[in-house]
């Protein structure tokens, strides 16, 4: 239902849901909401396609290149750009933002965790921030290149900012 340069309305956003838009307004809260509902929505189902690629390494050197580069090439991170851009400029989503990326933290931290377990792998600082540095990192990009910024992926080493490594190292 994206349409560049153009709002949608709650209207239209009620009618392709099948309800009315007092009922839109009533879950969300407002359009804003919702939209930074359905961004994180999108953010959290690419980030279970990307666990099927990190599973599929065979070493943590693959397992970073793959990741980074399937994240950057994910297609929420635009709507999700713009549900952060939401969350500065309106203050009251900020909590809706702050609940979305909580989730989409714990999930990644959950999955590196079970991945480097089984595997044996380690990472060189507590999971929680190893999953806040990278995503932090990933979206930071995102904003960056809405806002206008030149350069393109290959001037960004979103790998390095995972620590998880074949060879033990200090949690």
């Amino acid at each position: 239902m994206e349409r560049p340069g153009a709002e949608v309305s709650v209207a239209e956003i009620a009618n392709a849901a099948g309800v009315f838009p007092n009922q839109v307004t009533y879950h969300f809260g407002s359009k804003d909401a919702l939209l930074v509902h359905a961004a994180f929505l999108g953010l959290l189902h690419d980030a279970r396609r990307i666990e099927r690629i990190g599973r599929q390494a065979p070493d943590a050197e693959t397992f970073r290149r793959n990741i980074a580069r399937a994240v950057l090439a994910m297609p929420s991170l635009p709507s999700v750009a713009r549900a952060l851009a939401a969350g500065i400029s309106k203050p009251e989503l900020a909590p809706v933002v702050d609940q979305h990326l909580q989730l989409l933290f714990r999930q990644s931290e959950r999955f590196v965790s079970r991945l480097i377990d089984s595997r044996g792998w380690k990472a060189r600082r507590p999971l929680n921030v190893e999953a806040r540095t990278f995503w932090s990192t990933a979206l930071g990009a995102v904003l960056l290149v809405r806002a206008g910024a030149h350069g393109t992926v290959a001037d960004l080493d979103l790998a390095g900012a995972l620590t998880v490594h074949d060879e033990p190292g200090p949690l």
